[in-house]
């Protein structure tokens, strides 16, 4: 019996991925920039903080998946610099900086890969570079649908919408298409935003869904290892004597024509003649293609 085969493990993982890991890892340095620029707006820091939190979470199970699934997992922590993405994973601010190591271990892979290799990556693997790309845009528009719906409505005549909280409340809860209605826009543009992030929170749920009801019902990529083995053999076999049919079929329908052509001896006996030669003609043709079916078929595995 066939074993399955594994995949290796590699450094570098989907290509879809690093890239989404990358350009979080841009943004949260980016953020830490802004609240050291910006640390005089209370509300601002606040949603940071809460953006910081949450990439703090997804850098974290990002390192548990890069130790589980290294090729060596001491080489990663040690010379990988694994260390620096645990200690800028936790939820301290002065470490933070230690994601940039993030960033130049994904931009030195993709370098290794080169550019045409990642954009062939990325065409034919549709379905998770829309998912990642998804996954990335609901994570932009949180952060920043969040800041922007409060600086829109933040001082609006009747807005509800006065606080960080308020503002990612509002974004959380129009991102997937729930809509309490608790806290709504009262601006044109506060709308035109709204509109904006209820599209991105329908591709979002819409995508994840087909994904996962893909990677639950679609296809095993890897069939059984039996029936593998049996199909080359049972294909040839069918055509074999697929090949063998259609020459006694064509043998046969030319005999009779040529019979019916020949008009010199007796029809009865010329025909008979002609089509035991061509029966017999299509059987050696069927033997043959059968001695050449078993030599080709590999023989049974040892245990």
């Amino acid at each position: 019996m066939r074993t399955p085969r594994v995949k290796p493990r590699t450094e570098l993982k989907n290509t879809a991925y690093e890239i989404f890991i990358g350009v979080l890892s841009i943004l949260s340095i980016v953020n830490l920039v802004l609240v050291y620029a910006m640390h005089g707006d209370g509300a601002l820091q606040q949603i940071l903080s809460v953006m910081n939190a949450l990439f703090s979470v997804i850098f974290l199970g990002d390192f548990v998946y890069r130790m589980a699934t290294a090729p060596s997992a001491g080489r990663y922590f040690l010379r990988g610099y694994g260390w620096a993405d645990l200690l800028a994973s936790l939820p301290f601010p002065q470490l933070k900086i230690l994601r940039i190591f993030r960033l130049l271990r994904v931009y030195r892979l993709m370098r290794d890969v080169g550019p045409r290799t990642i954009w062939n990556t990325l065409i034919h693997d549709r379905a998770n570079s829309t998912l990642m790309t998804l996954l990335l845009l609901g994570v932009l528009v949180f952060q920043f649908g969040s800041i922007s719906i409060l600086a829109v409505e933040g001082h609006a005549k009747g807005a509800n919408i006065t606080s960080a909280s308020d503002a990612l409340w509002y974004t959380i809860v129009t991102i997937s298409t729930v809509g309490y209605g608790d806290q709504f826009p009262v601006t044109n543009a506060g709308r035109a935003l709204g509109v904006l992030i209820i599209i991105v929170g329908v591709g979002i749920f819409g995508t994840f869904t087909g994904y996962l009801a893909n990677l639950f019902l679609g296809p095993s990529p890897t069939s059984s290892p039996d029936v593998a083995a049996t199909t080359p053999i049972a294909d040839s076999s069918a055509a074999a004597s697929g090949v063998a049919a259609g020459a006694a079929s064509g043998a046969v329908a030319a005999g009779v024509a040529s019979s019916a052509a020949d008009q010199g001896a007796p029809a009865t006996a010329q025909l008979g003649d002609r089509l035991a030669e061509l029966l017999a003609q299509s059987e050696r043709t069927t033997a043959e293609l059968r001695r050449l079916v078993a030599d080709a078929a590999p023989g049974p595995a040892a245990d």
